[in-house]
């Protein structure tokens, strides 16, 4: 890990930059990224990915909890083009979010430069293309949030830590498949699982006897995987930035979107063992392998691959109902106030969404509560900030699923700031699903078979669910979740499978008060692109 102290001298003595963001004792650091094609062939097949300052997968950003992050993105693609900051809460910032619905996308040959902080967070985390069908061609990378100083984590400090960045992989270019799935078809299964961009064997090197942390994130499009290291247990220390009832695994499922980080510890003998990446709940069985190198290793990596777990989604299932959260932890800051137990609280409103797939004027769609989305011209936060009509309503959908034709809309549900909702996600589709939600965290409370009543409240943990900000949804199933809206802004409900996401599996939850107040929600920042019916409009 790195020296926390050093980061602390080298940007400590740096100013505040803007008045929205917040003490001026919190370090800056300054990046300059560009975004550009590349042609590379991790399958054996030229083709053209996007690169992130020549890099593919993208810089890994490793900075501290509370670090002011001030990156210019120069954007070199023939498609505007925007990032987003998966995991990263961006508190009272959704200006700073990086989707379609809060931001207009950099336009080509232009640059923007983000401003948000890692505020009260430690965790691994990642970033993504959220425009078009980006995602599919990289732009992908690490983000890895360290503990400051003072703020003690539940486990000794590893000898070093690894980013593995997995996920399924497609020969196509990501232009053929935005122009498969605009014509109307579903996306293809995918050709390969790679592993930090690689298809076979990336080396990870550690010295025999000591510990290290690995970062393991699903970046993929479509498909959960397992992870496992040959000979090796896995000890689980956190979850996208939740420290973890420290359970001891074989093997862990990973779906769309899910960041996870595990301790290892080098106590085989010395030669080099093979760490295996499979999909899972697919009727082809894709699998990528890594190699854990001793550095006194005296042989390679040799015999049979550590095999796949059990194919039945109730294994994943009970598996996921052991993730539970450490609750003699310290947070990321020290003694942090209005502290509250999410177990104890009444939810203002229960809202439950449903995915479905339905055909919409004869073409492949996806849909939530029958809609499936479309993204207007004008950002939502723009249209709401400048009192633009006619962008979206909140009538278009419903807290509740309805029968009925689906059709095509722009989702908003309202909600109050400090509203306690909880949320169903019913999937009644015979395929697994991942869910995200920008701006929180949230409780895991429950997951179930069939359809949720009220009456499935009788299996919740209200007592350590584990908090993360994307959570599956298994094969007609629910999966509930509890959040508290403590973040005002417009934030992105969206599937973590990017198809699904960009052909409709979304919506925006908008949670405000009337009375205007930074301590609520930072202004709009100065440099903020205006695009649609906000083009020209004074900030």
């Amino acid at each position: 890990m790195r020296s926390v102290g050093f980061l602390y001298f080298i940007f400590g003595a740096l100013g505040c930059l803007s008045s929205f963001l917040v003490e001026a004792d919190d370090p800056y650091r300054y990046y300059t990224w560009t975004v550009t094609y590349g042609t590379i062939s991790p399958l054996g097949v030229a083709q053209q990915v996007i690169l992130i300052n020549g890099q593919f997968p993208g810089p890994r950003l490793d900075v501290v909890t509370n670090d002011n992050i001030i990156l210019n993105l120069i954007n070199k693609l023939d498609d505007p083009f925007l990032l987003t900051w998966n995991g990263i809460k961006q508190r009272k910032n959704s200006w700073q979010d990086g989707v379609l619905g809060t931001n207009c996308p950099i336009p080509p040959n232009t640059n923007y430069t983000y401003k948000f902080q890692t505020k009260d967070q430690i965790g691994s985390f990642t970033y993504f293309p959220s425009t078009l069908m980006h995602r599919a061609a990289g732009g992908f990378g690490g983000l890895n949030v360290y503990q400051r100083p003072r703020i003690p984590v539940p486990y000794p400090t590893p000898n070093g830590d690894f980013t593995l960045l997995i996920g399924d992989w497609y020969k196509t270019d990501h232009k053929t498949l935005k122009q498969s799935l605009d014509s109307g078809k579903a996306i293809p299964f995918p050709d390969a699982v790679l592993i930090n961009g690689q298809a076979q064997s990336p080396s990870f090197n550690g010295d025999q006897g000591k510990t290290y942390m690995f970062r393991i994130s699903n970046v993929g499009l479509l498909t959960s995987f397992n992870f496992r290291i040959q000979g090796h247990n896995m000890k689980l220390v956190e979850l996208e930035g939740s420290h973890t009832i420290q359970n001891i695994y074989s093997s862990l499922d990973v779906h769309v979107g899910q960041s996870l980080s595990v301790l290892v510890t080098l106590d085989q003998p010395p030669k080099d063992y093979y760490i295996v990446a499979s999909t899972r709940f697919t009727e082809r069985v894709f699998t990528s392998t890594a190699v854990l190198h001793y550095t006194n290793s005296q042989a390679q990596a040799s015999g049979p691959l550590p095999a796949d777990p059990p194919s039945q989604v109730d294994w994943s299932l009970q598996q996921a109902r052991t993730f539970r959260w450490n609750l003699t932890a310290n947070a990321a800051r020290p003694n942090p106030q209005g502290s509250f137990h999410y177990g104890q609280i009444t939810p203002t409103r229960t809202i439950v969404l449903a995915n479905s797939a339905p055909l919409i004027n004869g073409n492949q769609r996806f849909a939530v509560n029958r809609v499936s989305y479309i993204s207007p011209d004008t950002p939502l936060k723009l249209a709401d900030y400048f009192n633009i009509p006619g962008i979206f309503s909140f009538n278009t959908i419903q807290g509740l699923p309805s029968d009925g034709p689906a059709f095509l809309g722009t989702s908003v549900l309202p909600a109050n700031l400090h509203d306690f909702l909880e949320i169903v996600f019913q999937n009644n589709e015979n395929t697994i699903q991942s869910w995200h939600l920008d701006g929180y965290d949230f409780w895991v409370a429950g997951l179930g078979n069939g359809q949720w009543t009220p009456a499935s409240r009788s299996q919740y943990n209200l007592v350590d669910a584990v908090t993360r900000h994307t959570t599956q949804v298994y094969p007609n199933s629910w999966t509930s979740i509890l959040v508290s809206l403590d973040n005002q802004g417009m934030w992105n409900i969206r599937s973590a499978m990017w198809a699904r996401q960009y052909l409709g599996q979304q919506l925006y939850l908008r949670v405000w008060v009337a009375d205007h107040s930074l301590a609520n929600e930072y202004d709009i920042p100065p440099n903020a692109l205006l695009c649609g019916k906000a083009k020209g409009l004074h900030i």
